[in-house]
């Protein structure tokens, strides 16, 4: 032990041993923000181990070197070198059998979570003895393997339902959402929640506490009964059955089978790396790791700024313009919004209060939201704002004559936003004394729900203003596109042809539900006829215009007639 203690062999382990015996272990993966499982982390802990079995300490902690949180779990880069089920088995089952090696050591172990614990950070501290969190507001714990089309590989859909029972362990990795740690204390993934002044000290008092492994509640052991397990899966499969389709996202199934099969059982170790190394090579989990990438790159747009977006004022308090501004002022921004009359914003209002109910459980923090969101139908914020988002209806006259009304009150270094969804920035800005410090921020509907925000730019537009546009939308939780000012941008030129074919299939006679019900046995999460419903033909007419105009497609006949009448 004291060779590993003064080993300097170790790239990413720092090992430290106490005056009491124990020993300390951080994990600080080299050149890294956040901890990663990967293939060089695990082969040094195979190390570790093989000294720590020959000779133990009285009690092992395993925590972080990481201000940002335990272990994020295993290296997603890694993912994709694996070319077979047979490859990924193998890997599998060496990350298995390390943490198998973990729990059999002959000592009380536990492990440290300053911050997240997600994935197989999560799996590796199910194997310790013990966990403690720290009592922060980042600290959340989770196996959101799902969101991959994977369930967790490292033994984590045994360690769960052994020390959580199947129903907390089955929440939360059927789901893939983390949860925070209080709640974690109650289901039982966690055993203490400590300060952060003293967590060696409770880390020392728990080891030496001889207190037993946590293990499942009374009526989870029933439940992992064999005569009982059927039952619930058959509950449990009709509740995803619900939300996803077996052959689009086959993981959750997998998972329910694996546990009604084994039970948690020692033979289930080596099925949910054979299940594991399967999902890791198929369509679903290769498309979804691909999303991920993709994320990573939208959040690692645009430069470096020192502006920061703490006032928000909103223009036109419709659907859009009044979910922004409650996102924003949920997300701790200080927003004014403003229309034409107190009427019209009312209704946005009624939205934001069920946004932070829903949202926001603490009392005060809720109320706190609501406080940041102003009604302004004089537009008395537009002076104090850093950014304007104007999400009034597409016409260029009335936004440009906006326009010129915000321009004359806003503060020095302002950016002015349009919130358009077709309409290109260069006919709109040329009322505008600085043309270059104006951009587009386009959200999609509902904007609670949906990750991506359009960041538009001209030619000449200014990298400094980009570059704050950038940041607000990362700052509110989302994910910036940056795109050139061309009809449709984006998510509409894509958008617009799929939904216009619909039109046209309509317009040849086959039934409306017949359309959306191919689009969503293909896998759509709603057909293209409701999303029509959902956006409004006035608005679909509008963005077919545009599309008509620049790349001389035809508007679908039926759209006019409806949108005359006033079936939107």
């Amino acid at each position: 032990m004291s060779d590993l203690a003064t080993s300097s062999d170790y790239a990413h382990w720092r090992a430290e041993s106490d005056s009491d015996g124990f020993l300390w272990l951080c994990l600080d993966k080299a050149e890294a923000s956040a901890n990663v499982l990967s293939e060089a982390v695990l082969r040094e802990f195979d190390q570790i181990l093989t000294m720590l079995e020959s000779s133990p300490p009285s009690g092992l902690v395993i925590y972080s070197g990481k201000p940002s949180g335990f272990v994020m779990g295993a290296d997603i880069n890694e993912f994709t070198t694996i070319e077979s089920a047979d490859q990924g088995y193998e890997l599998i089952r060496i990350g298995q059998q390390l943490f198998d090696r973990l729990e059999a050591l002959r000592c009380p172990t536990a492990a440290v979570f300053n911050g997240f614990a997600l994935g197989g950070g999560m799996e590796l501290a199910m194997a310790c003895t013990y966990r403690l969190a720290l009592d922060t507001k980042k600290a959340i714990i989770g196996l959101p393997e799902v969101q991959l089309g994977l369930h967790p590989g490292f033994g984590g859909t045994v360690r769960s339902v052994r020390i959580a029972g199947v129903r907390a362990a089955m929440a939360m990795m059927l789901t893939g959402k983390p949860i925070r740690v209080h709640k974690a204390l109650a289901q039982g993934f966690i055993d203490r929640i400590v300060s952060p002044d003293n967590w060696k000290q409770a880390a020392k008092e728990l080891l030496a506490s001889g207190r037993p492994r946590r293990s499942a509640p009374f009526i989870d052991k029933l439940l992992n009964l064999g005569i009982a397990r059927p039952f619930l899966a058959r509950l449990l499969k009709k509740q995803v059955a619900a939300k996803a389709r077996p052959d689009h996202y086959p993981a959750p199934y997998a998972m329910i089978d694996l546990w009604t099969k084994h039970g948690a059982s020692n033979d289930s170790y080596a099925a949910e790396a054979r299940s594991f190394a399967e999902l890791m090579v198929g369509p679903t989990s290769r498309n979804l790791v691909r999303v991920f990438f993709l994320q990573n790159r939208l959040k690692g747009q645009g430069g470096k700024t020192d502006t920061r977006i703490e006032r928000v004022h909103v223009v036109g308090a419709g659907v859009m313009g009044g979910d922004i501004a409650a996102w924003c002022a949920y997300k701790g921004m200080q927003v004014t919004l403003q229309d034409r009359e107190q009427e019209y914003i009312d209704p946005a209002f009624k939205r934001a209060a069920h946004l932070f109910s829903k949202r926001i459980r603490d009392a005060n923090d809720r109320a706190a939201a609501s406080d940041r969101l102003v009604s302004d139908v004089e537009g008395r914020g537009v002076a104090g704002a850093d950014l304007l988002i104007e999400a009034i209806f597409e016409n260029e006259e009335a936004k440009q004559a906006l326009y010129t009304k915000l321009q004359a009150d806003m503060k020095a270094g302002a950016i002015l936003a349009t919130n358009t969804s077709s309409i290109r920035l260069e006919n709109l800005r040329t009322v505008l004394d600085e043309p270059g410090r104006f951009v587009g921020l386009h959200f999609f509907n509902p904007v609670a729900q949906l990750p991506l925000v359009e960041v538009i730019r001209c030619e000449d537009t200014d990298q400094a203003a980009l570059d704050v546009a950038f940041a607000f939308v990362k700052a509110i939780g989302k994910f910036p596109l940056e795109c050139k000012s061309a009809p449709g941008f984006v998510v509409n030129r894509l958008l617009g042809p799929y939904m216009a074919e619909a039109m046209y299939l309509a317009e040849a006679g086959i039934p409306l539900a017949a359309i959306d019900a191919a689009a969503e046995r293909f896998g759509m999460p709603m057909g293209p006829i409701e999303l029509i419903d959902s956006v409004g033909l006035d608005v679909a007419m509008h963005v077919s215009t545009v599309l008509s105009e620049a790349f001389d497609r035809p508007v679908p006949n039926t759209l006019p007639g409806l949108v005359e009448a006033g079936r939107l």
